[in-house]
């Protein structure tokens, strides 16, 4: 990748080409970590480039980098990110990053008053998500739509998600909700206004203690925290992949309280 320059932007027509490399990839990698969610065809990938609900990454050279596309779900009440797929040779460099901020971007201008959500096993992705403003959640606060949950069927792991009646599994439920997020840009101006009026002679000192306070309660601590994060991520992990070789399907009769 040495003295090429990476371009990511929105997918179009054009792009159909790299379709089979893209899904390829997908499938590979997905085996790789041991999970896999939505296993899609390169048809599927196309039409998503046709539509414009894709974001994909390529040099100036033409070689392919990376790609994501935009899935709506529950009546585009919910808005998911999905596919997310770095070529190997250009990982660790930010292009994933890129190529989230570009989704994310693109999926606020589509569908603006969507809540944007996202699953994970992935420490990497959390980051920029939490970055983004998304939050952990539980996973009764994701989409209902039944054809969202039909995706999972080509996970290894979708035993596991049936075991706990869809309310756990290994990855990480994250969400953004575009209201949620206006709510606190008012209280925050509230929180300025006033404190601007009661001190005037030290504002900023004591808005940002105060607003650093309530951005991190609302955010659950989470890059604050991201260590202890990770180890209750392989904790987490290590418990659902026990609980699922112990007692198969239906899972162990062990007890474990994760949510």
């Amino acid at each position: 990748m040495e003295n090429q320059h990476i371009i990511v932007r929105v997918a179009t027509p054009d792009d159909i080409h790299y379709s089979n490399t893209i899904t390829d990839e997908m499938e590979s990698s997905a085996k790789a970590r041991g999970t896999g969610i939505a296993k899609r065809s390169p048809a599927y990938v196309e039409l998503k480039m046709q539509e414009g609900k894709a974001v994909i990454a390529v040099t100036d050279k033409g070689d392919w980098v990376g790609f994501c596309y935009i899935e709506a779900w529950g009546h585009e009440k919910f808005v998911a990110n999905s596919g997310l797929i770095v070529n190997p040779a250009f990982r660790g460099h930010g292009v994933a990053k890129s190529i989230k901020k570009k989704i994310f971007e693109l999926s606020r201008e589509k569908y603006p008053e969507a809540k944007i959500f996202g699953l994970t096993t992935g420490l990497a992705v959390m980051k920029i998500n939490s970055e983004l403003g998304y939050e952990p959640v539980t996973y009764s606060e994701l989409t209902d739509d039944e054809e969202f949950w039909k995706g999972c069927r080509s996970c290894v792991n979708f035993d596991i998600l049936t075991s706990k009646q869809r309310k756990n599994c290994l990855c990480t439920a994250m969400l953004y909700d575009p209201l949620e997020k206006l709510k606190e840009a008012e209280e925050k101006a509230m929180a300025e206004k006033a404190a601007a009026e009661a001190t005037p002679a030290t504002p900023q000192l004591s808005v940002n203690a105060s607003g650093h306070m309530h951005h991190e309660r609302r955010r659950r601590r989470f890059k604050g925290n991201i260590r202890l994060y990770e180890r209750w991520l392989r904790f987490k992990r290590f418990v659902l992949l026990n609980s699922k070789k112990e007692g198969g399907a239906t899972g162990s009769k062990k007890k474990f309280f994760l949510f």
